[in-house]
């Protein structure tokens, strides 16, 4: 008998990525956060709030008390727009701080992040143009940009958005909406004065757009009066989205913000939601509701924002050392973040990797463009480090500067 040998059958390879997953690259963040990984490495690149200031008693408490009080309500599912008890008690912080806001007003996220992720989903098709500030939080150019988005940058100055420029780019441009972090800004550190934030939200009630306000960092104040919401201005009150967050006021790992939008918008992203996770974590919900019910938060905040402007202050007492001759910088009156442009020539992207190699890191300011990038510039956070470790950290960010380009950064 003979056996015949078959073929083996051809592999046909499998279908192509989608083009949003080809054509968006990854956080240049996060790598350099993983490149920078080592502990000896004095890390300015990270948006990372100090985890020695988290009240892990105060939150370890709050689970323990949900977990031991209703147990079968913290590990069910639970309703896509968020736990009645923590959407009341956001209601009355909002309230509080100048914009009426019921809980209903509100939809929980899985961090603000998600927000971002939501709002492009409901709000823009592919070729849809999208405003942003320049230069802009760069979680936010990705979100943009996955939902094929054409992003196009304000033109601004050291205020922010300019609202003459704003309006000729919305009657040009016919965007969607515009994005911006008007409060302790990321990646500038600056603040919109309030009579640009009242133009900006004339601008969108005139011409038609949608404004999605973020803020993250609204908070943590440590000098100056508090700026109202562009939320809160008559010309923007049905046409404004406000992103909120605990990552930088309660802790990150919590993975919760929320938004605030009217009804149908918020619709759209609660239907949204529930094709990406269909809830927010109800234990996690539970607990932050539990927390904001027994401690005081406010309390809490203010004692870590007087951190975090100390740490502000080492940093811009030894900028001017650290720094080549002829640079300048941002001093933010609160948030996490300054940033910086060398002289002309300087280009942060390619002197990264020889800065590196002194066991510093910063993140270069190119990838926070939409448009044409300011290689000269780069970001820098004051707040994960005590100003001792801020003070070290400069004087290697200076001999690192002073040696020019090195290595690729992959090989630091």
């Amino acid at each position: 008998m003979t056996v015949t040998e078959q073929a083996p059958a051809p592999v046909v390879s499998p279908p192509s990525l989608a083009a949003r997953a080809r054509s968006i690259g990854g956080s240049p963040v996060r790598d350099i956060l993983a490149v920078t990984a080592r502990p000896e490495v004095i890390n300015f690149a990270g948006g990372l709030p100090a985890p020695e200031l988290f009240d892990a008693e105060g939150i370890a408490a709050a689970y323990r008390d949900v977990l031991a009080e209703t147990p079968a309500r913290a590990l069910q599912y639970s309703t896509t727009e968020g736990e009645p008890t923590l959407r009341a008690a956001l209601a009355a912080r909002t309230s509080a701080r100048g914009l009426e806001t019921g809980p209903d007003d509100l939809l929980v996220t899985t961090g603000s992040q998600q927000a971002l992720s939501l709002l492009a989903t409901a709000l823009l098709e592919p070729g849809d143009t999208v405003l942003v500030e320049s230069p802009c939080y760069l979680a936010a150019l990705q979100a943009f940009g996955f939902a094929g988005a054409r992003v196009v940058a304000v033109p601004g100055d050291e205020d922010g958005i300019d609202p003459e420029a704003l309006e000729e780019l919305v009657l040009r441009e016919r965007p969607k909406l515009l994005y911006t972090v008007p409060t302790f800004q990321n990646p500038t550190g600056r603040t919109l004065p309030a009579a640009r934030r009242a133009a900006v939200a004339e601008v969108a009630g005139r011409c038609g757009l949608w404004i999605v306000e973020d803020d993250p960092y609204g908070e943590l104040r440590f000098e100056g009066e508090r700026v109202p919401w562009i939320a809160s201005y008559d010309g923007a009150r049905d046409r404004t989205v406000l992103l909120g967050s605990f990552s930088k006021v309660m802790a990150p790992g919590l993975r919760l913000g929320w938004l605030r939008a009217p009804a149908a918008l918020r619709r759209a992203c609660a239907v949204a939601k529930q094709a990406a996770d269909l809830h927010t974590p109800t234990v996690n919900q539970l607990a932050a509701a539990r927390y904001l019910a027994d401690r005081d938060l406010d309390a809490h905040v203010a004692r870590v924002a007087a951190v975090y402007g100390a740490r502000r202050d080492a940093m811009l007492a030894g900028l001017p050392d650290a720094l080549p001759a002829g640079s300048v910088w941002t001093r933010p009156e609160g948030g996490m973040f300054l940033w910086a442009r060398l002289p002309q020539g300087y280009d942060t992207t390619a002197l990264l990797p020889g800065v590196v190699r002194h066991d510093v890191a910063y993140v270069p300011g190119a990838p926070f463009h939409a448009g044409e990038p300011d290689r000269a510039t780069l970001r820098l956070c004051f707040v994960t480090q005590t100003p001792d470790e801020i003070a070290e950290g400069l004087r290697r960010l200076g001999e690192g500067l002073s040696e020019g380009p090195g290595e690729a950064l992959r090989e630091a």
